[in-house]
């Protein structure tokens, strides 16, 4: 009650003060009062050098383009009283009877109920009822998101350019090219000092003959790849790890006009496994860099149909279904997001035993055209020097896909 009388009285002292200041161009009428600071108590509430004063005064901090007098009016207003309430509280310290600092705090807000019988107004608190849905924070179930999930697929027209001694087969064409891609990976903010991540792709391309006199349409693209590797943290961005890989195709494939077939299910399947280490590098989702090295690696070339199928395009003896080789390996992964539509994803792989190098490089520019139209550009780059030499290509192979059609993407964890 004593700060609500000290706070009224305050209010009708500013009101006096304004009623008894003499008249001019502070007032309009007399109830039209121009407020101005000069009027109320004095205050101490900061100190400001005259020379702060005089830099407002001479460069306004505001500047319009036009009409701003009204503006500069009122500032320079503030600014004057600023500096006589000032000067007033160094020349007279004894007028000072407050400090900011030390006022009476204002009463608290509240519902203001009144009595007309008892003659008396009561101030209570307000009432606010939490909502009955509302749980308190520390009785919240904490959700722990072990696996990140990744999912896109994407339908696509394409034109390709194969070169004549691609392992797989097939020509130059115009086709229907469908795509999976999905990435499963720890969380490694719960997980610090593990690094598993698991990412499975499947590429589906079928065109139309029109030089094939046997069959309507032909397989252009038939690729299935998993990768998965599994790393304890060493130092950084360091971990000791294990990979694998895994590769083949589903479907039967031929070449044209003939009935000769180039490849079919687990003709060819390769499977490499490794131990080494593995470098981790992720800066936010714009950059990503993982290289895998393996200086013990066990690789295994497969082909089930050898009726058919000439082991000899895979590398693989005449009349075996298999070939086994040790040696070493490594993988590098990049991914740089040029901008929110525009991404470059590349991977280089390659496995030696010594005797013969295999390598296949791929590039993907991926240029999004809004949330589910896209275009993009693949690239393979091949090096095998265990199969049959080529005439025109030695031991490269070439294979270039432009694709152009839709896309679908989610994201989630568990």
């Amino acid at each position: 009650m004593k700060r609500l009388t000290l706070t009224i009285c305050l209010a009708l002292a500013a009101i006096m003060a304004m009623n008894a200041a003499p008249g001019g161009d502070d007032f309009t009428s007399a109830g039209d009062v121009k407020p101005s600071m000069l009027y109320v108590p004095l205050v101490y509430d900061n100190h400001s050098t005259e020379a702060a004063i005089r830099q407002h005064e001479s460069k306004p901090l505001y500047a319009l383009d036009a009409g701003d007098e009204w503006l500069q009016e009122a500032m320079a207003d503030s600014e004057h009283a600023r500096s006589v309430r000032q000067r007033a509280m160094i020349d007279n310290p004894q007028l000072v009877v407050y400090n900011a600092s030390r006022l009476p705090e204002a009463p608290p807000e509240g519902v203001i109920p009144g009595d007309p019988r008892q003659g008396k107004l009561t101030i209570a608190p307000p009432q606010v009822a939490a909502p009955e849905d509302v749980k308190p924070v520390d009785t919240l179930p904490l959700q722990v998101h072990n696996w990140l999930h990744v999912f896109n697929a994407s339908l696509q027209f394409t034109q390709a350019y194969i070169s004549g001694n691609w392992y797989q087969g097939g020509e130059n064409n115009l086709a229907l090219l469908g795509s999976i891609n999905w990435n499963c990976n720890l969380n490694t903010d719960i997980h610090p000092n593990w690094l598993f991540n698991n990412a499975l792709s499947y590429k589906l391309g079928v065109s139309t003959t029109h030089g094939d006199s046997i069959r309507k349409y032909l397989i252009n693209e038939d690729n299935f790849l998993f990768t998965s590797q599994l790393g304890y943290k060493a130092v950084k961005n360091w971990y000791y790890s294990a990979m694998l890989q895994f590769t083949t195709q589903f479907l039967n494939n031929y070449k044209t006009n003939t009935r000769t077939m180039t490849a079919a299910f687990l003709s060819p399947a390769e499977l490499n496994l490794g131990l080494g280490m593995t470098y981790n590098y992720k800066k936010a989702d714009d950059r990503m860099f993982t290289l895998a090295i393996a200086p013990l690696s066990y690789n295994l070339k497969y082909c089930r149909n050898i009726t058919d199928i000439d082991p000899t395009r895979f590398g693989i003896e005449a009349g075996k279904h298999c070939k086994h080789s040790f040696g070493s390996n490594f993988e590098a992964k990049w991914l740089w997001r040029f901008t929110p539509n525009v991404m470059l994803t590349s991977r280089l792989y390659m496995f030696t035993d010594y005797r013969y190098v295999q390598g296949d490089w791929e590039n993907t520019l991926d240029m999004s055209i809004g949330k589910y139209l896209t275009t993009q550009l693949y690239t393979h780059l091949r090096f095998d020097r265990s199969r049959t030499r080529d005439d025109d290509w030695n031991y490269w192979q070439f294979k270039e896909i432009l694709s152009l059609g839709v896309v679908y993407r989610f994201a989630t964890v568990n």
